[in-house]
C-alpha cells in the first residue's frame, strides 16, 4: 500500500461521466482517492452517501473526490442515479489504480480466503505525491473523520 510522500502510479482511466482521469488530469488539486469493494453493497452505499452529504465541506477545503472500485462505469453510472451522489466515480475493471495503490489484497470471510479491494482512502497533493492515507476504514465515519483532517479539526494524524 501506497504511503505518505510515495508519488502516485501511472493510470488512465475513466469515470462514470466518461471523464478520463490520471495523474496528469489530477496535478494542480488537491484530490481524495477512496477504494471501495463494490458499487450498491450496504458499507459502500453507506460511504458514499456520506461523502455525497459532506461535498459541501469538501468543496469549501478544496478536495476533489473520486470513489474507485472495480466496477464499470456503466454499474458506476447506475449507482451515482440511484443515490443522487454528488462526485465521480472512476472504474478501474482491470485493477490499474487499485494494485498501483496497493489495495488488492487477500481478504477473509467465513476461513475462506479470497482476493479484494481494500476500503482505504489517499489524499493526493497538487503535486501528485500521496499527502495522508486511511487504511482502517468505518464506512459510516469516515467522510467525516477525512473533513477533519481536511479542515484541519483533526486531533491526530491518520497515517
Amino acid at each position: 500500500m501506497l504511503k505518505i510522500g510515495d508519488r502516485i502510479p501511472d493510470f488512465e482511466l475513466v469515470t462514470d461521466r466518461g471523464e478520463r482521469v490520471s495523474p496528469k488530469s489530477l496535478k494542480g488539486t488537491r484530490t481524495l482517492l477512496y477504494f471501495y469493494p463494490k458499487d450498491d453493497t450496504p458499507g459502500c452505499t453507506t460511504e458514499a452517501c456520506a461523502f455525497r452529504d459532506a461535498m459541501p465541506k469538501f468543496d469549501s477545503a478544496k478536495l476533489r473526490i473520486y470513489g474507485i472500485s472495480a466496477d464499470d462505469d456503466k454499474r458506476h453510472a447506475k449507482f451515482v442515479a440511484k443515490h443522487a451522489l454528488n462526485f465521480p466515480l472512476i472504474a478501474d475493471p482491470e485493477r490499474h489504480a487499485i494494485e498501483g495503490f496497493g489495495v488488492w489484497v487477500e481478504k477473509s470471510l467465513y476461513g475462506r480466503k479470497y482476493m479484494g479491494i481494500a476500503r482505504a482512502t489517499f489524499a493526493i497533493d497538487a503535486n501528485g505525491k500521496v499527502e495522508q492515507v486511511w487504511d482502517k476504514v468505518k464506512p459510516k465515519s469516515h467522510a467525516d473523520e477525512v473533513l477533519a483532517w481536511a479542515t484541519g479539526a483533526a486531533t491526530t494524524p491518520a497515517r
